[in-house]
């Protein structure tokens, strides 16, 4: 019997899945819960199918769903609670009714599994979207209704000929639930603009905040607004200087450190708070285990969680009684960069796409590439920072994601007046590369495909497993993907992937980059 199974990240195991402990840390009994929280929220989802949907049951699912992405939660106590609360909503629905259990699923037909795991994986990506959307007041009857569905799908006996069309109606729904986010993010925050900002701490109290959410980050610039605390952002909360209704407080400074998977070594010393909002929290070293606070779906074991009032005093106490530096502490990024860019959203882009057209049809752009996804610590990821430095001068580098910090700090130079490295925002903002790449598209009067964008994209969780299906949702083919394969695609899966999408592993950056350039 195994202690364990789970190869949801890019980075299970010996490239096959977890048995023992989590590589990310999560131990053998939160991995069971959280098979026990999915197995309960299929049951609810069947449920659902019998009687109806309420406003409790969505919102259930979604955060039920987000909680168990990888690097969310390690709380077994507050998962417990949270399996609890969806079998008495399942129970209410329908006394019948019971949870599923997820050993099927891992010991099922590999092909079965693999498509099924697919469908999971992508939902919890496309969970974690619609619970930062709905926290906004934005829903969507569609996407909610499909959470149901496809939950059922996974807990059914079905075959491959209904499975494949539902992994791709998992792309579709993601794309619908990434423009859904976009909406409420720019008519909450306002469209991105272009934004340089500092890596350099300035001296006296501050609070670092990672993660996603961006509600969060206001409530806690509203709650710090003349305390003499300045804010910085870390990891995928980068994007958030370049929202104008965030950039009007002064006291948002610039960016901490760099991508997630190396915050036990960048926080040990660090004289300030850090805000967990969401994805990714590692497990917490002792260094700095007292400045630690959670809030939302991401909880750790000991550490101060806030609750839904979003009263943020014991953080902002923390940073006071820290002090943070006592002089400006300058840092780079990975490449010895003091800055970086970001704001490139489609607004700004699609904002100058007659000149972008015009730098085409002149021969000044030769290609574009979409460089960007999930970091992560497993060797081979330094394949993107030297992939990018071989971008030849009259190419233009778009970047989304966590990826990005391999490279984010370099000065790749201008082309017609823009940088030719453009930070298009987070993960979930890959609706803006896939709405520039549209429009492009139909200004060239011709497929994305046949455009000169390479997609070169590097994953490690759900996130990126669901903006992979909504990439082949809209037919894109060609795309290179690493640093590896993902372990929960069986050899006949990925068949059909090749031989419909051509896609690939990447190899080396020379190697891509000639394939790329159609030097091959």
């Amino acid at each position: 019997m195994k202690d364990m199974f789970c190869f949801q990240c890019e980075q299970t195991a010996k490239g096959t899945g977890c048995e023992v402990s989590g590589v990310c840390g999560k131990t053998p009994v939160v991995a069971g819960d959280q098979d026990k929280l999915v197995g309960a929220c299929i049951g609810l989802a069947k449920a659902v199918q019998k009687t109806a949907a309420t406003e409790a049951t969505d919102a259930c699912i979604k955060k039920a769903l987000f909680t168990t992405v990888t690097n969310v939660s390690f709380d077994d106590e507050s998962i417990k609670a949270m399996v609890a609360c969806v079998d008495k909503m399942k129970a209410d629905l329908d006394p019948t009714a019971e949870d599923y259990d997820m050993a099927q699923l891992w010991d099922d037909n590999e092909d079965i599994r693999s498509l099924k795991t697919l469908i999971l994986l992508g939902i919890k990506g496309v969970a974690a979207y619609a619970h930062h959307a709905e926290i906004l007041g934005y829903k969507d009857a569609d996407v909610d209704a499909f959470f149901y569905q496809a939950l059922a799908a996974v807990g059914s006996d079905l075959g491959m000929d209904t499975l494949l069309p539902l992994v791709l109606k998992t792309g579709e729904i993601n794309l619908k639930v990434m423009a859904l986010l976009d909406k409420a993010n720019t008519e909450t925050y306002g469209t991105p603009v272009p934004t340089e900002v500092p890596l350099t701490i300035e001296k006296g109290p501050f609070i670092i905040i990672t993660g996603h959410d961006l509600h969060d980050l206001k409530l806690l610039l509203e709650q710090t607004e003349g305390k003499g605390i300045n804010i910085y952002t870390h990891g995928e909360m980068l994007p958030a200087h370049a929202y104008p209704e965030l950039k009007k407080h002064a006291h948002l400074k610039g960016n901490f450190g760099t991508a997630w998977q190396n915050q036990q070594k960048e926080f040990a010393d660090v004289p300030a708070p850090v805000l967990f909002t969401t994805n990714c929290i590692m497990p917490v070293k002792e260094s700095y285990s007292d400045r630690i606070f959670t809030t939302d779906v991401v909880q750790y074991p000991g550490m101060i969680h806030v609750g839904k009032e979003k009263d943020f005093a014991p953080v902002i106490a923390k940073a006071l009684e820290l002090g943070g530096y006592p002089e400006d502490k300058a840092m780079t990024g990975i490449n010895g960069g003091t800055k970086v860019l970001t704001g490139f959203g489609r607004g700004t882009v699609l904002g100058v796409a007659d000149k972008v057209i015009d730098a085409v049809k002149a021969g000044a752009i030769k290609h574009f590439f979409l460089v960007g996804g999930c970091d992560g610590a497993k060797p081979g990821r330094n394949y993107y920072t030297d992939f990018v430095k071989q971008t030849p001068d009259d190419t233009v580098v778009l970047t989304l994601a966590c990826g990005k910090y391999r490279f984010n700090d370099l000065d790749l130079g201008t082309i017609g007046g823009l940088p030719r490295l453009m930070d298009m925002g987070q993960c979930n903002d890959a609706y803006s590369a896939i709405m520039v790449a549209v429009a492009l598209a139909e200004a060239f009067d011709c497929g994305v495909n046949e455009l000169p964008l390479s997609m070169v994209l590097s994953w490690y969780e759900q996130k990126a497993v669901c903006i992979l299906l909504t990439l082949l949702h809209l037919g894109i083919k060609n795309i290179l993907l690493g640093p590896s394969l993902p372990a929960f695609v069986s050899p006949n899966v990925l068949n059909v992937l090749v031989e419909n999408y051509n896609i690939g592993p990447i190899s080396t950056p020379e190697a891509d980059m000639a394939k790329c350039l159609g030097q091959a």
